[in-house]
């Protein structure tokens, strides 16, 4: 029950931003023998009963130990390995660095969380004085470097503390980093955590600080469709770089805790205008390309190499944003030293947080972002699945956006989190495509492949086929393929300015676009005309380094354009009498499967293998590549 109460804790913590970010924060349980603490990387809000690190706490405090060693890198590793040796065999995981400063607080419960509010005091220059007049009787600790020297310097103060006030501290205030607090029930923990909340959210009230991150209510959608593209080539540093565009803050000059420094680094780079030269000036005056970059009055961009931790770089920003501003109410800012900021930016043991907190995915296409017009279901779904197993952070674009809604939700499930997302689309409709685009570039800095995959048929004899009919069937499959390629252009164009990398168009066709298809004219004819605009975009585009290129899969049988059981083509066919003879869905299904030399229907994963090698081909392009089972061969 006890391990049950502190998972319950913490995820609550880690599900609250006010209290924490990120991987950022750890909790522990111990009794006589064991220390049962939080994992390095994992995040609180994912922590579970059997995720927690089972620690020897004789094995812990043989750290106490050492004799001080002058090689910073030879202390480290020391500990790095004593932390492993007093890891239980029967536990899995790498524990927190701050295993040894829970040993050393003796109650059962710690619980270390960074809010910002907590913060603000301990980045503040007067929050140490501030501090002992809130919480007369917690312990405050001046900045140290994370690892052996915090440990020990947290050793000495307790003790120190002990002798002069009987007992331990229930609440450790770090300088820079956050709070400890500790107790022996969870609900003494809920206590002090929410006393510390209410005075200090008091007391920033009565300064006249706003507690809320002052923020511009949206960013400026010009300079973002400009500039996001153009930052993930600049920026991209052997990883596809994603870009998460957030309305302007102003960012905070300096590093204010480790947290920020790891995940969003030391410096942001401020900037009226984004090229080349200004990342090589940033990078050469700081040994990094910048993680958040702020166009005065209009945007900041958060980079990182996939979504998620885009989506972190963007937190962290905001939270160190937040922070600065806090410490107006405790006497101004006190930014981490150059010596402090240096010793995390190289720490071993922070790099490896991040790198388990990431969660990237080593795929094919890893890190590409892929848009997926009409995925929310059928052959979409499917090649939209087949790209995020790959690697791709996936846009499922459909009309039905809550279509779309589940389905990135599902490949979130398989896959992992902020590996798709759901957009809302008319492709027959500009400003739909348009704000399609918008949208997707916001959310994600940029687009490196393109899939055309949406589209209608509508079945009859070019003798009674209504107008209306044929105008549907030619505004979805043609002018919508235009128009998605149009926008899909633009940005992509932009993108590839500055890079090296070729981006791609696939259109979804049909083997009907290489072969006539009898009471099938309208559709068969918006498929061989979109060949006709795959190899007339492919000639024009090539300059920006784009590809386009169109696959031809013959029949997915499968997928609800077949076997919808009152639109469906094998009803549709059935009704309209192409099949000479047949009297049953089956009879249609059959004879079409025997038109096919692999006996079989066309499954999105032949399909998204014909995708796969279009996009890893760079010398191919304006293509109509046949997906048809031997069905339809090239002459």
């Amino acid at each position: 029950m006890s391990l049950q109460n502190l998972v319950a804790l913490s995820n609550r913590y880690g599900k609250n931003p006010d209290f924490v970010l990120a991987g950022g924060g750890n909790t522990s349980f111990k009794d006589d023998q064991h220390l049962f603490i939080k994992p390095s990387g994992i995040s609180l809000e994912a922590l579970t009963e059997i995720g927690f690190v089972k620690m020897k706490r004789e094995k812990i405090r043989e750290l106490f130990q050492l004799k001080e060693l002058s090689d910073s890198v030879q202390r480290e590793a020391m500990v790095k390995k004593m932390m492993a040796d007093a890891v239980c065999f029967d536990s899995v995981g790498r524990p927190s660095v701050e295993a040894p400063l829970h040993e050393i607080i003796p109650f059962r419960y710690v619980v270390h969380l960074h809010p910002a509010v907590v913060n603000g005091m301990t980045c503040g220059r007067n929050g140490k004085d501030i501090c002992a007049r809130l919480f007369p009787q917690a312990m405050w600790l001046d900045y140290t470097d994370p690892g052996y020297t915090l440990a020990a310097s947290f050793f000495n103060a307790s003790e120190s503390y002990k002798k002069a006030n009987g007992s331990f501290p229930a609440m450790v205030f770090l300088k820079n980093h956050g709070v400890f607090v500790g107790a022996d029930t969870t609900s003494e923990i809920e206590s002090l955590y929410d006393d510390i909340m209410l005075k200090l959210n008091e007391f920033v009230k009565a300064s006249g600080v706003d507690l809320k991150l002052k923020i511009a209510d949206d960013f400026d959608s010009a300079t973002v469709m400009e500039y996001a593209p153009q930052l993930r080539s600049l920026l991209e540093d052997n990883f596809t770089a994603t870009v998460v565009s957030m309305p302007y803050f102003q960012v905070a000059p300096g590093p204010l805790t480790p947290d920020h420094i790891v995940y969003a680094k030391s410096f942001a780079l401020e900037t009226d205008k984004i090229d080349g030269d200004v990342i090589e000036k940033f990078e050469a005056r700081h040994g990094y390309k910048p993680k958040v970059v702020a166009i005065p009055g209009k945007a900041i961009f958060a980079v990182a190499d996939n979504l998620r931790n885009a989506r972190i770089v963007a937190d962290l920003a905001r939270d160190a944003a937040r922070v600065k501003q806090l410490t107006d109410a405790f006497g101004g800012a006190d930014f981490m030293t150059d010596a402090a900021r240096i010793f995390i930016e190289n720490w071993e043991v922070e790099s490896y947080r991040k790198k388990v907190s990431s969660g990237n995915n080593d795929g094919g296409l890893s890190g590409r972002i892929a848009l997926v017009t009409g995925g929310a279901q059928g052959f979409g779904y499917g090649i939209a699945d087949e790209l995020a197993g790959a690697g791709c952070l996936v846009a499922i674009a459909d009309m039905n956006l809550d279509g779309a809604v589940k389905a990135a939700d599902e490949l979130c499930r398989k896959y992992g989190v902020a590996r798709a997302i759901p957009l809302k689309v008319n492709i027959a409709d500009e400003s739909s495509v348009a704000a399609m685009f918008e949208s997707l570039v916001g959310q994600c800095g940029g687009l490196d492949i393109f899939i055309a995959n949406a589209g209608v048929l509508r079945t009859g004899s070019v003798k009674t086929m209504e107008k209306k009919d044929w105008d549907f069937v030619t505004d979805i499959n043609y002018t919508g393929y235009f128009l998605c390629s149009k926008y899909a252009a633009r940005v992509m164009s932009v993108q590839n300015k500055w890079g090296k990398r070729w981006t791609d168009i696939v259109q979804v066709n049909s083997k009907s676009g290489l072969v006539g298809s009898n009471k099938n004219g309208a559709y068969a004819g918006s498929k061989f005309g979109t060949i006709g605009l795959t190899q007339s975009f492919a000639l024009e585009l090539i300059e920006d380094r784009i590809k386009v290129n169109s696959i031809c899969p013959g029949n997915f049988f499968d997928g609800p354009l077949w076997m919808d059981p009152q639109k469906g083509l094998f009803v549709q066919y059935l009704n309209s009498g192409k099949v000479p003879g047949a009297k049953t869905l089956e009879d249609v299904k059959a004879f079409y499967e025997s038109k096919i030399p692999m006996n079989r229907g066309c499954f999105p994963a032949d399909v998204a293998k014909a995708i796969t090698y279009a996009v890893h081909q760079q010398y191919e392009t304006g293509q109509a590549i046949p997906v048809t089972g031997g069905q339809v061969m090239l002459s």
